[in-house]
């Protein structure tokens, strides 16, 4: 058992399937209190069912006071784990604003609300965990997801500012990065995705066995998939070749029947 978790009251998003659900049974076993949280209120039900829990249905963004409610006027860790993507949104064909406006609304927006409700709180009694599920794309990029990519880049940059900025307060920042999970939103990715993110796909609960061992090392950057860490490292010493590998990458899926 990990001690910063057992008794904790925890909220988990977008916990219905997937990585959140994984996050959510993986906390109960840990002995924590665990709302699920998901738009789809049967999911959210079933899943709390499973593990003991309570749901709390409705938009990721609007159920932190619901949320504190039901687990006793308490959070302990909030994981910002529902999110959105959305394959194509490329710039020179017909331009849709829709899939950015939600995209940034979920992937960043609902994290900088959720943190807004809780820190007052978590700032007075010197303690407080946020956990926000960004993905590989947040430290590198998706080809064929422009603006999955862009707000997973918007997500990372928020949870680093929280922690810089409150760490000294009492608060843990979490920021989990895995590249493709075997859930539902990676098999609408696509043929991107096929390319890209199957071939070394894991299953939810590794991301979540991650997390777990994230908290217990104290650890900011959380990495399911440790290669990442060397492409990260890639990126940033040497962007052009980076960005002409990844080009490449690009044309093989252009290419692609």
């Amino acid at each position: 058992m990990v001690e910063a978790v057992q008794d904790a009251g925890v909220v988990v998003t977008g916990a219905g399937g997937g990585i959140g659900a994984a996050l959510a049974r993986r906390f109960a076993a840990q002995g924590a209190r665990v709302v699920v949280n998901d738009l789809d209120a049967d999911r959210a039900k079933a899943v709390a069912e499973e593990i003991g829990g309570i749901a709390v249905p409705g938009d990721a963004s609007a159920i932190v006071a619901e949320a504190r409610e039901a687990l006793g006027g308490t959070v302990d860790v909030y994981c910002a784990n529902a999110g959105v993507a959305f394959e194509g949104a490329d710039l020179d064909g017909p331009f849709d604003e829709r899939p950015w406006a939600l995209s940034w609304d979920v992937n960043v927006m609902a994290h900088v609300r959720a943190a807004h409700e809780l820190l007052p709180a978590w700032l007075e009694r010197g303690s407080g965990r946020f956990v926000s599920t960004v993905s590989a794309a947040g430290l590198l990029t998706m080809i064929g997801a422009a603006p999955y990519s862009v707000t997973k880049h918007g997500a990372y940059a928020f949870a680093e500012w929280l922690s810089l900025t409150y760490r000294h307060r009492g608060l843990k920042v979490h920021a989990i990065c895995p590249q493709g999970v075997r859930t539902d939103m990676l098999a609408a990715t696509g043929s991107a995705g096929d390319l890209v993110l199957q071939p070394t796909a894991i299953a939810p609960e590794e991301v979540a066995d991650a997390l777990v061992k994230g908290i217990e090392e104290d650890r900011f950057l959380i990495l399911p998939h440790p290669e990442v860490a060397a492409y990260y490292q890639a990126r940033s010493a040497e962007p052009d070749r980076w960005l002409t590998n990844m080009n490449h990458l690009q044309q093989k899926w252009e290419a692609t029947p």
